[in-house]
């Protein structure tokens, strides 16, 4: 290395920093804390440029009361363009809203304990976290009268969904006094929800319950259906839009966990330039992941965003400087990155992507149109004969 490229290390005591940020600027100068210290720098820059960032989370962040420690205050701020997650984070959001046994019916439960004891007790674990099992039927029993609805009865969606449901969710809340949920949240702020596995969990299961009623003929009709490829369509109209109207020019995207939503929320570039094959479309230009997968493991949610470079999905020209991945467990860091974020920066205009969501997609639905030539000529292949 040359003396001229060497940075010298230096730090200040903690008790010299007067808040998290300093914190995160100053006292972190090595080893994993420096990866952590990466991590917070690049989402620091990608706020002040003005980047809309994409959040990807995995992992029962509803049932544990994160969302309501870190992530709501962070999609609060009008940073977050929209989220990827799981159908089981959107179902288990409702749990507090629903308010049927208890004003609190998650609480806490050892790891290491007797789970036959909690099974007789009817309790359900998740890792720390317990709740009777009344709470599970009885949200089953919400979801189920809430799909039966008339406003629920064509093909829709799975933005739609969870912003309807969201606005049921946040009556609930409002009605028994209990704080917002995540879903209710991104309803008010106008965030779409993606989930790109949304068969597997149990808002998707009360559905498939009245799908069943109907082909047995215990009920006359349930017409709700799920259309996977307009809401694919319309992350790539998010894409899009972060690329080519959004003032910055350029998207971020803050991974946590892996999984689903962690794939669903970097395929809008593959999806514009490699398959629809639009012009100039890059991938995100910020990207920082929080994992505890290791990387030898060759899985989708350990792979470093260098690895999403070779596939477009990561600008090639900026992620040396611009993609970090810390591993861990993003639990254990989020209080402090939103904390210390929030410190720095105030908050500023959410774009409320969703109520914006017909005209950009009828923005690239007139880039496809456009690009229909080469959409033609895409579709041929030698087929090998019978």
């Amino acid at each position: 290395m040359s003396q001229h490229n060497r940075k010298p290390v230096r730090v200040r005591r903690v008790d010299q920093v007067n808040s998290v940020h300093e914190i995160f600027e100053h006292c972190l100068p090595a080893f994993g804390g420096a990866i952590l210290r990466r991590v917070y720098t690049i989402l620091d820059r990608a706020i002040e440029q003005g980047c809309p960032i994409t959040l990807s989370i995995a992992g029962p962040v509803t049932v544990s009361g994160q969302h309501q420690a870190w992530l709501i205050p962070l999609l609060e701020t009008g940073w977050v363009a929209y989220v990827s997650t799981t159908d089981a984070v959107c179902y288990h959001d409702g749990h507090r809203s629903l308010n049927a046994h208890t004003k609190d019916p998650i609480y806490e439960v050892p790891i290491f304990g007797d789970d036959g004891a909690l099974r007789d007790e009817k309790v359900i674990r998740v890792t720390d976290m317990g709740f009777d099992e009344e709470v599970l039927l009885d949200q089953d029993k919400f979801l189920s009268a809430m799909l039966r609805r008339p406003e629920f009865q064509k093909r829709m969606t799975g933005t739609e969904l969870r912003n309807r449901l969201g606005a049921f969710y946040g009556e609930q809340e409002v009605r028994n006094g209990v704080e917002p949920g995540l879903l209710a949240t991104c309803h008010k702020l106008g965030i779409p929800i993606f989930v790109g596995a949304p068969s597997d969990g149990s808002v998707f299961l009360n559905s498939m319950k009245l799908w069943a009623m109907k082909q047995a003929g215990l009920i006359p009709e349930y017409e709700f259906d799920l259309d996977l490829h307009a809401e694919v369509f319309e992350a790539c109209a998010y894409h899009y839009w972060g690329l080519f109207e959004n003032e910055a020019k350029a998207i971020a995207t803050l991974i946590l966990g892996g999984g689903v939503p962690k794939n669903f929320n970097l395929q809008p570039e593959p999806a514009l330039g490699q398959v629809l094959g639009l012009p100039d479309v890059r991938g995100f230009e910020f990207d920082v992941q929080i994992t505890t997968a290791p990387v030898t493991d060759g899985s989708l949610s350990s792979c470093l965003p260098a690895e999403a470079v070779t596939w477009g999905k990561v600008d090639k020209d900026t992620y040396l400087q611009s993609t970090e991945s810390l591993p861990g467990d993003y639990s254990m860091m989020m209080p402090f990155i939103v904390k210390a974020l929030l410190e720095k920066h105030g908050g500023r205009a959410a774009p409320r992507l969703y109520e914006q969501r017909e005209r950009l997609v009828e923005n690239l639905r007139q880039a496809v149109k456009e690009n229909g030539e080469w959409l033609m000529e895409s579709l041929a292949y030698p087929m090998a004969k019978k």
